[in-house]
């Protein structure tokens, strides 16, 4: 009796769990705590005095079976352990906690009157990992796909996030369903997405958000698949192509299914006789400047068709943009044409020279020898002779005159 007129003491609106706090002014009121733990996990209760009158602290669960008195065991259950045991403090271990665990546990100080304290024991049921459907084969460019995720066995319910790689997307409002006699909750989610090409092999993800799991713990990923028509480029063997070389073009198209038709023409005209088509390829077997003008290629892959173009301007023969060879020696020839010329020239004149030069000393050699011959009869030498030469007749005559 004077343990219910304590009790009813208390103000009407204190609730229980305000009991410690309320009696915190005795050293002799057991003080306890609230504890959260996850389904498997393992939960630790404390009950303690400030003071001891060697009265034995109890726990007792919550069927108010009694678990430990000070260091006895009272109930077989093997999940149950005593953690210590003082003359100020009782703590047991409850693990592998079930959600059935849940709900208020009792410590009591057997003092007169009995003080008792409450802690209550939230147990939080996991979420399982998510699981992503409604997609089974690709969707074109434009269309449409939704996708659900589901996560069960959640309490309290389970929060889904969607994303696209990093980015949040908003999804419709979570749909919670109770289990039907559990304590847990199934929840679902829809995602309705209109894809781009851009979407195609993009990763969505369905993250679970719970107080039980750490950030990313759960998620699942749904890669998609988007069909669209071919983005079309023309690639050249190289920048540069040259007259009287081998070149080629080809033809990329970049589209989901792999582009499987290539068509090529030349624009305002036919194809060159020396251009070969080979697939996704244009082989030129040697590059004519007859060859310019602009090459399409139009690709299709079954979803759609696109075209490309490339416009080809074949440059002159390297050989005759540096030098060309037979114009350096055409040159060469030339030069050494004048030159050879002007030294004939140059010989026939002196040649000229010479005979003239020859035919001077030959005359003036006879001269010699005739003025020399001349005067040779009378003259006791060459010079004398010579001079006797050059006025021989007029010497003799008067020579002859003299002697007549």
């Amino acid at each position: 009796m004077i343990f219910f007129s304590f009790f009813s003491s208390l103000p009407p609106s204190l609730p229980p769990s305000s009991l410690s706090c309320y009696l915190d002014d005795d050293p002799l009121q057991p003080v306890t705590s609230d504890e959260t733990v996850s389904v498997g996990g393992t939960v630790t209760l404390t009950c303690r005095v400030a003071e001891s009158d060697n009265s034995s602290l109890q726990w007792s669960n919550t069927a108010q079976q009694t678990l430990y008195f000070g260091e006895k065991r009272a109930l077989r259950d093997n999940r149950i352990q005593l953690h210590r045991s003082t003359s100020t403090e009782l703590s047991i271990t409850i693990a592998d906690v079930q959600l059935s665990d849940e709900g208020e546990y009792t410590c009591s100080i057997f003092t007169m009157p009995v003080r008792t304290a409450r802690a209550t024991v939230t147990v939080l049921g996991v979420p399982g990992k998510p699981q992503i459907s409604g997609f089974e084969n690709a969707v074109p460019e434009g269309g449409k796909v939704t996708l659900t995720c589901i996560s069960t066995g959640s309490k309290p319910p389970a929060r889904l996030i969607w994303y696209r790689g990093d980015q949040e997307l908003e999804g419709r409002l979570d749909v919670v369903e109770p289990v039907p006699d559990d304590p847990t909750y199934n929840v679902s989610s829809e995602l309705t997405l209109e894809v781009s090409r851009s979407d195609d092999n993009a990763l969505i993800t369905c993250a679970v958000d719970h107080p039980s799991l750490a950030p990313g713990d759960k998620r699942s990923e749904q890669a998609l698949r988007v069909l669209y028509s071919p983005e079309v480029v023309i690639s050249p063997e190289n920048n540069l192509p040259r007259e009287g070389e081998k070149f080629f073009l080809q033809c990329l198209g970049n589209g989901n299914p792999e582009p499987t038709t290539y068509m090529w023409e030349k624009k305002d005209g036919e194809l060159p006789p020396l251009a070969k088509v080979d697939g996704a390829f244009l082989r030129f077997e040697m590059l004519n400047k007859s060859d310019n003008g602009v090459y399409l290629c139009q690709v299709d892959n079954g979803i759609g068709n696109n075209q490309g173009e490339y416009t080809l301007l074949v440059q002159e023969d390297a050989a005759e943009n540096i030098a060309d060879p037979t114009a350096m020696l055409t040159s060469s020839g030339v030069d050494h044409a004048v030159i050879g010329g002007v030294v004939a020239v140059i010989v026939f004149i002196l040649l000229c020279l010479l005979i003239v030069l020859g035919r001077y000393l030959i005359r003036h050699k006879g001269t010699y020898l005739t003025h020399e011959a001349k005067g040779s009869d009378d003259a006791p030498d060459a010079d004398t002779a010579i001079i006797n030469a050059e006025g021989g007749h007029s010497g003799a005559e008067d020579k002859k005159e003299y002697f007549i």
